[in-house]
């Protein structure tokens, strides 16, 4: 059904079964997206998503169960880039995907631009971050949010301002998305990790020297 949905809406879109299946073609062929359901036999939508990001920072989004926070919180964990829980409404669906791919795109002015501060070197065009010559390994979103953290260098960005970036749709109370994706980078920096600031009812802050 939803398959047809998105042709609809000038998509090419596939379809699979199983995990074990559309686990197969996401790792071999060319796909710009990935909808995720948690609940999937032979290979459910976690086990996936941990082997996929092992090959591939395909965008991902993953469909929960309503009102199964840790199912949401576990997927952000493992390096999905948005979720939405089920039933939802078609058009819903189809709004989020279109602002990740959105996103995705690379704009032609970034494409040989490079971004430096601190020890961190990013190239927007390419998604390509690394800290002290090593590559982080970021998602597509994660590039995304550090890029904009790294912008604004020294100021602090709103949860919102993030979340009207990547998701086109301010945050909310109790979507922790931001807070994930933030956590996520600040594991892969590592000894890196006190650059970005936690600003308590405010946002978050890109800081160099670094504030211990």
């Amino acid at each position: 059904m939803l398959r047809e949905f998105f042709r609809q809406h000038g998509f090419g879109a596939e379809s699979e079964p199983d995990g074990v299946r559309g686990l197969s073609r996401a790792t071999t062929e060319l796909f710009d997206l990935l909808i995720l359901d948690v609940m999937l036999p032979g290979v459910d939508g976690f086990q996936a998503l941990h082997t996929l990001r092992k090959k591939s920072q395909i965008p991902v989004l993953m469909l929960t169960a309503k009102g199964e926070r840790g199912e949401r919180i576990q997927g952000l964990e493992l390096g999905a880039d948005d979720y939405l829980s089920k039933p939802f409404d078609p058009q819903e669906l189809l709004a989020r995907v279109r602002a990740i791919l959105r996103r995705a795109e690379p704009l032609a002015s970034s494409i040989s631009e490079v971004l430096e501060v601190g020890g961190l070197r990013l190239l927007p065009g390419a998604r390509d971050v690394s800290y002290r010559e090593e590559n982080l390994g970021l998602t597509a979103m994660e590039c995304d949010v550090l890029e904009q953290l790294m912008r604004s260098r020294g100021r602090v960005v709103s949860r919102d301002q993030l979340s009207l970036y990547l998701y086109c749709r301010p945050a909310t109370a109790f979507d922790r998305s931001i807070d994930t994706h933030i956590s996520r980078i600040r594991r892969k920096m590592k000894d890196g990790r006190n650059l970005i600031l936690s600003v308590r009812g405010s946002g978050y802050q890109l800081c160099y020297p670094p504030k211990t």
